[in-house]
């Protein structure tokens, strides 16, 4: 069986590139280019929301980019057991779509945030992570609205379900407020669906792939994915 990913291409995205260049040339999967305005998944196994300011952020992050017409593809693909992954901007079009609970505020700082953080692999009960090795990893953030927020009852849910997949946290793995950079609940930055098969993410995984620019981490995201997928 081969994998392929599909990257959808949104009006402002901008790590639609990043996603293709570390699935296609770095991890040598089969990867394409997916525009919003189409609805063929062209027999993707694996979609990626990339990060970006899809539609300019205007009206508020991910929502105009939700009711896209291939987004309508992507919610039947994901609604059927598929595999989609949503990267920051990514995350947030998935939040907006219902396909995740929760929204992604301001940063508590108000800021624009780029730096690499840790994050402790929180459940390895997903496809997602079920091949890492490692407990931490270090993946850069690039973010102003990355400030996860739910109510007390859809965090417990998220807490009691193991769907709370990646937490901000020390390169120990100690999880803190000290180390948490946008003020996320729970120092949450990466949450599944109930069935596991989405995942909405603020770090870029796909920016830490290339061995050359020593930032790798990222890499076992994507390898266990296709690990699952291989089985």
């Amino acid at each position: 069986m081969s994998i392929k990913f599909g990257v959808v291409v949104f009006p402002g995205s901008n790590c639609d590139h990043d996603a293709y260049y570390a699935t296609k040339k770095i991890l040598e999967f089969d990867s394409e280019f997916l525009w919003h305005k189409d609805t063929d998944l062209k027999g993707s196994n694996v979609i990626i929301l990339p990060g970006g300011f899809s539609y300019g952020d205007y009206l508020r992050t991910g929502a105009i980019a939700r009711f896209s017409p291939i987004m309508n593809s992507v919610i039947d693909f994901a609604n059927k057991g598929g595999i989609v992954i949503g990267i920051c901007n990514g995350f947030q079009i998935l939040l907006e779509a219902g396909l995740l609970p929760g929204v992604l505020l301001k940063n508590i700082s108000t800021k624009f945030i780029c730096k690499d953080v840790y994050v402790k692999v929180e459940s390895k009960n997903t496809i997602f992570t079920n091949s890492i090795k490692h407990d931490v990893l270090k993946i850069p953030i690039a973010h102003g609205d990355g400030n996860y927020f739910a109510s007390d009852n859809v965090l417990k849910e998220l807490e009691d379900n193991d769907q709370i997949v990646f937490k901000y946290s020390s390169s120990e793995s100690n999880i803190s407020a000290e180390v948490n950079p946008n003020g996320s609940k729970l120092n949450i930055a990466g949450i599944t669906n109930k069935n596991r098969n989405v995942l909405g993410m603020m770090p870029h995984p796909e920016r830490a792939t290339d061995p050359i620019l020593k930032k790798s981490d990222g890499a076992n995201i994507f390898r266990s994915i296709a690990n699952n997928l291989l089985k």
